[in-house]
Order: structure tokens, then sequence, then C-alpha cells
């Protein structure tokens, strides 16, 4: 089933070469969309900075999930079993779960949790992202599916450890504010 539902998405990879080109440059480039949505949060107030921290947070625990699963669980990409099309060169490393789909659903819940405005559009990405990763014969359905699942635990441990990480989380945005050219720039904006 896992293959079949595989088949239906990659088959119109090499049929469309605009939506190849749309799917590679999400497959490829999705993180940098995320980057700079993080980083005109982190520049907008305290409130957004807080979530910019937790949203970092939470990408590390899924990605550190990840990691751990990969170790214990080892399925071969779609393209090392089977004849597909792939429109990216990847290593032939494990397939189960998606890095760049867990990354993608990690930050886009994280931002959903606290400012679901913003969220709502980081979630349409990460879904584009799933599917982009199926489409350019990177991963299995499954394995998409299997990084929704930990971007929503690595969400959840910690939307609910956030009374916890509260004093880490300030600890950081004081440290930023002592920063030499971040105090000086601060000092001359309440001068004005």
């Amino acid at each position: 089933m896992n293959y079949q539902l595989f088949k239906i998405i990659n088959d119109w990879a090499g049929q469309y070469p605009l939506l190849d080109g749309l799917m590679i440059f999400v497959s490829q480039k999705s993180i940098f969309f995320y980057a700079l949505i993080l980083i005109l949060m982190w520049f907008r107030n305290e409130r957004y900075m807080r979530i910019v921290i937790y949203a970092a947070i939470t990408g590390c625990l899924g990605l550190l999930i990840n990691f751990l699963v990969a170790q214990i669980y080892f399925e071969p990409r779609p393209f090392v079993t089977h004849s597909v099309h792939v429109l990216i060169k990847h290593a032939a490393d494990a397939s189960f779960p998606s890095n760049h789909t867990t990354g993608a659903f990690t930050l886009a819940l994280a931002v959903f949790m606290r400012q679901s405005k913003i969220g709502y559009r980081l979630l349409f990405v990460a879904i584009l992202t799933g599917i982009s990763r199926i489409f350019v014969g990177h991963h299995y359905p499954f394995d998409v599916l299997g990084s929704v699942i930990v971007a929503g635990l690595a969400s959840v441990l910690v939307y609910k450890a956030s009374p916890w990480l509260e004093p880490i989380i300030s600890f950081i945005i004081q440290t930023y504010y002592r920063l030499p050219f971040i105090a000086k720039h601060k000092a001359v904006q309440k001068d004005k």
C-alpha cells in the first residue's frame, strides 16, 4: 500500500516541467522559507521571540527523535528498492522518517500552537514539503506520515513543558538583549 501511494504521487514526476520545478524548489528550499519567517518574527517583538525559541527547541527535539528512530529501524529509500522518478540526487540513507518533513512540521506546529495566523501558512508549506519529498522520489508516504507524527509528538511535548522551559527562554532573550550591538541599539531606541 505504501508503494502504491508513492507511485500515485511520484508518477507525476517528469511529466510537467513547471510542476517538477515547483516540487524540486519546495523540497530543497522550504527550509529557507521557514528561516526567513522565523527571522522576521524574531525582530517583531519579545512575544514572537519566545515563539521562535520554542519553534527551535521543537525542531531540534523532532530531529533528535528522527535520529533515534533511524538507529532502530532502517527503511531503504524508494529509489534503492524500486525503479522510480528521482528528480534530485540523494544519498541512499534511511528513508523513515523524513527529516525535511519533520523539520517543516515541527516549526509549523510550534508556531501554530502559539500564533495560529502565521502557523496556518507554515502548515500549508509543511504539507507541500511532505508531498514534494514523495514527488521527487526520496520518501514513501508512510515516511512523511511518520514525520508528521514525530512532529506532533515533539510539538505537544514542548508545548506541555512550556512552564518549565520559560526560565530558559527568558534567559536566552535577556542574554540576546545584553549583546553589545543589541544593547546599544536598544538604548538608542529608548532615547528617541
